[in-house]
């Protein structure tokens, strides 16, 4: 019985340090992807919020989507269930897609 709680304080310590492990490598991952972008996300953020007027930004990231950089954002307005998501080309600034995900 002590072997078994050893072992499995063994193991959710491993996951917890591949856990760790592994937000490390996302948070380099990003910041490499942040030091080629042209448009910061404050920069992305006005332009997606340009389409989405009186929302605000709920969440947004930065990803490499077949060799070009995007910022994506969800986009939330008071008032409203929905969610507006837009993609903004982070070399140029430029809106790529704007798309309504509807709330329940």
């Amino acid at each position: 019985m002590k072997s078994k709680i050893i072992l499995t304080g063994a193991l959710v310590w491993s996951l917890v340090a591949l856990g760790a492990a592994g937000c490390a490598s996302d948070r380099q991952a990003q910041a490499a992807l942040r030091a080629q972008a042209r448009i910061s996300q404050a920069q992305a953020e006005q332009t997606a919020l340009t389409q989405a007027p009186g929302g605000a930004v709920k969440q947004g990231e930065l990803e490499n989507d077949n060799g070009k950089l995007i910022w994506w954002f969800d986009i939330v307005t008071p008032g409203s269930k929905n969610v507006t998501e837009v993609s903004v080309d982070a070399m140029t600034g430029g809106v790529i897609s704007v798309a309504t995900e509807t709330g329940q």
